[in-house]
């Protein structure tokens, strides 16, 4: 693995300590006070700092070292984390993901901003106000000596009001700090296994924490198991070690800042753990570090006796336990000597802490890493070994007549496992939307501040799966519809104080699943669409005629046309009509759709629909005017077989059919998709009762249905061209290439509206 690879797996974790500092921050936000919340924000900058300083990347270890500095302010209880703090951080988090990007892709940063924060963190580390640090800091002034003795006259004062000043250079060496004393230490340092799995080495920690000063160290061997007991992974020693050094702890602790996290360490002065008035000096071990660096000589002859081998490593294993008795011995008389309350916080704080460990390594899941071509290309195979699977089901199925052989039993079962292996492949791929919804938090934000208003981002369904592929081109349209929420959508302060609102605007972002879909809704309780504003508009762009009769769906549809927009001035934000198309092309595009409800003076909800997956749908096969077509099982609600009784004949060319005393409008597929000129006869077909978002139940007629299958989508854009009313396409187990039928285009061009390309692509996977 070369320097590249490595610097890439700590821009993907980088990624996910950036999400974890971000949920965090918005938990504080929220009034979360837990501990291991601040510890767990604390950690995400703290493991960039250190990731990026073995790079250096030195604008980044910068900006995170100032941030970490300020986040242990918190850590310490030195730090209250109210609203003003916690929008100095969110700040902060967003600035640290500039540096990070910028870092990964060369771009840059803005350095005013960068500068600016850290004024402000660093005030907040200094317990001033957040506004404090806006206000540039005051040089100081250059130290002054005590006054010397007044001269018996002044000096003269100029012409021109200059008065002489007595100055001396010697003051300044009468003012140099004094030399810093140099304290002792006692250090406890016990690595983990993990530290050791991570390519770390102790002794070499060891001999780096040497250059500090003198040291004496002895090494803990109390824990060593027999020898047929030791686990070549575990960790069994523990050093001991009396550092005398003028650097402070903060220097020792630096040399452990890799390893923090993978072993036990306690740093405290020489004489913390004694009774008053008693000492109790370590007994240190003689201990060479520069037999860290030498190798074990090789044997000195083939032919050396195996029991002269043997009792010199009896000999060394005594030595080495009379050592670790000794210190033991010394550990015990200091533990006696300590007070018996230090003792019992010291007992629940080192109980408290193993807790916090079990229950830390009991949470964690192991993963992997995985290259997402690769999955994308075990899930082709998987969709090429569904094909497959349903060819050799059918080539059995027309050659073998005999239902109960040995052949017919071994398909089934080997088309439960492929529907297995399917759904596990599927299930790799699927995430949950969290990082995207986190990602609209920093929008909401810059928005607000933009716009003067006051908005608070509430999010629900985080955890809500979907494919990774529908994932990646959520972004985009959530952020178009978020910056018109905020900017369109809500008031500002003083006008919803006046209308009886709460000055600060609520945006609601919801995720979960719905029928084999995910719907995400976002909500606002702003000032809803101005209809009439809408219309007239859209009178004016030539968008409508001005005496078109619409209703209030169809008017709330009119902000989708490309270059609609009723802003009065453009802006940074708004005004080009660009967002909300791209949001429709984009939904569109994901095989989805989108709706709009509004109720003025209490605000909008957009509602969009998108398939769990772009790979594999479950669809009833149905034949019309001898073309085979795939509905959607997702959208079906019942089917039935027409009676001659049910049908009713309404206006020219419209028929219903009677439903359970309920009434539903008859759409023939062949009719609208033109593969015939006529209308069929519905008596000799099979209805499907299927219901769409916004356009209501129909019953779609169908000549006969085929069955229930699993299909594997293949993109008909891609491979050849757009097909109005037409999803997508797959292959049959005969070979042959069915349709995907697009049933909310179907439903629409039933009420009226004609197939364009531009119309819904609902792949209702």
């Amino acid at each position: 693995m070369d320097m590249n690879e490595i610097k890439e797996i700590f821009f993907q974790e980088c990624e996910e300590q950036l999400a974890e500092l971000e949920s965090g921050l918005l938990k504080l936000n929220d009034g979360d006070r837990d501990p291991e919340t601040v510890n767990a924000v604390f950690r995400a900058v703290h493991s960039i700092k250190g990731g990026a300083g073995a790079f250096g990347l030195d604008d980044l270890v910068s900006f995170a070292h100032v941030f970490e500095t300020t986040l242990d302010c918190v850590r310490s209880n030195r730090l209250e984390p109210n609203q003003d703090v916690l929008k100095v951080m969110l700040k902060s988090a967003d600035v640290l993901a500039d540096l990070t990007n910028a870092a990964r892709d060369g771009g840059s940063v803005d350095e005013a901003r960068s500068r600016q924060l850290i004024k402000e963190l660093e005030a907040l580390a200094n317990g001033e106000l957040p506004q404090a640090a806006a206000v540039e800091p005051v040089a100081r002034p250059a130290p002054v000596a005590a006054p010397a003795p007044a001269p018996a006259a002044a000096p003269a004062v100029t012409d021109e009001g200059f008065q002489p000043v007595a100055f001396s250079f010697d003051e300044f060496e009468a003012n140099e700090p004094p030399a810093i004393e140099p304290t002792t230490f006692e250090i406890l340092f016990r690595p983990k296994s993990e530290l050791y799995a991570k390519g770390n080495d102790a002794t070499l920690l060891l001999r780096d924490l040497s250059r500090l000063g003198e040291m004496s160290i002895h090494c803990d061997m109390d824990g060593l198991p027999a020898l047929g007991s030791i686990n070549p992974e575990a960790a069994y020693f523990a050093w001991k070690i009396s550092l005398k050094t003028d650097k402070g702890e903060e220097a020792i602790r630096s040399v452990f800042e890799f390893a923090e996290w993978d072993c036990e360490l306690e740093v405290t002065l020489a004489g913390d753990h004694a009774a008053p008035g008693e000492e109790l000096p370590m007994q240190p071990v003689p201990f060479d570090l520069s037999m860290l660096d030498e190798e074990i000589p090789a044997s000195a002859g083939a032919g050396e006796d195996d029991d002269q081998v043997a009792a010199q490593q009896r000999e060394a294993r005594d030595d080495a336990v009379s050592a670790a008795a000794t210190a033991s011995n010394v550990l015990q008389m200091a533990q006696t000597a300590r007070a018996p309350a230090e003792s019992n916080r010291s007992a629940a704080s080192a109980s408290a802490a193993q807790a916090a460990a079990q229950q830390a390594a009991s949470a964690a899941t192991p993963t992997i890493r995985v290259d997402l071509d690769r999955v994308d290309r075990l899930i082709n195979l998987v969709g090429e070994l569904v094909i497959n699977q349903a060819m050799l089901s059918q080539s059995v199925i027309e050659n073998d007549t005999n239902g109960t052989s040995s052949i017919n039993m071994g398909l089934e079962e080997l088309q439960q496992l492929t529907r297995e292996i399917q759904d596990s492949v599927m299930a790799i791929r699927a995430q949950p939307v969290k990082p995207v919804f986190q990602r609209m938090s920093r929008i909401v934000r810059e928005i607000a501040d933009m716009t003067g208003k006051s908005v608070r981002l509430v999010t629900e369904g985080e955890n809500t799966e979907v494919d990774k592929t529908v994932i990646d081109k959520l972004a985009e349209p959530l952020t178009h519809m978020i910056r018109n929420a905020v900017d369109h959508g809500l008031e500002t302060p003083e006008k919803r104080v006046a209308a009886g609102k709460n000055p600060e605007g609520t945006v609601r972002l919801t995720a979960k699943h719905r029928s084999g879909r995910i719907v995400i809704e976002l909500a606002d309780d702003g000032v809803g669409i101005n209809r009439e504003k809408v219309r007239q508009k859209a009178i004016d762009n030539d968008l409508i005629a001005a005496d078109a009769n619409l209703s209030d769906e169809e008017i709330d549809n009119l902000i989708f046309h490309a270059g609609f927009s009723t802003a009065d001035k453009i802006s940074d934000i708004s005004g080009r009509g660009v967002g909300m198309d791209v949001v429709k092309r984009s939904i569109q595009a994901l095989g989805g759709r989108i709706n709009i409800s509004s109720k003025p003076g209490h605000g909008s909800v957009f509602t969009m629909s998108l398939p769990l997956t772009l790979a594999v749908l479950d669809g009833m096969v149905v034949t019309v005017a001898n073309q085979t077509l795939v509905v959607p099982l997702t959208a079906i609600v019942e089917t039935l077989q027409p009676e001659a009784s049910a049908i009713h004949s309404f206006g020219a060319s419209q028929r219903l059919i009677s439903i359970r005393n309920s009434f539903c409008p008859l759409v023939d597929v062949g009719r609208i998709l033109n593969f015939r000129a006529t209308q069929a006869n519905p008596v000799e077909g099979v209805a499907l009762l299927v219901e769409s978002e916004g356009g209501g139940q129909r019953a779609l007629m169908v000549d006969a249905i085929q069955g229930q299958r699993q299909v594997v989508i293949k993109s008909l854009e891609a491979n050849y061209t757009h097909v109005p009313g037409i999803a997508a396409a797959t292959i049959l187990g005969d070979g042959r290439v069915a349709l995907i039928l697009d049933v909310d285009a179907i439903v629409a061009a039933s009420r009226g509206h004609s197939l364009k390309p531009e119309m819904s692509l609902a792949a209702a996977g």
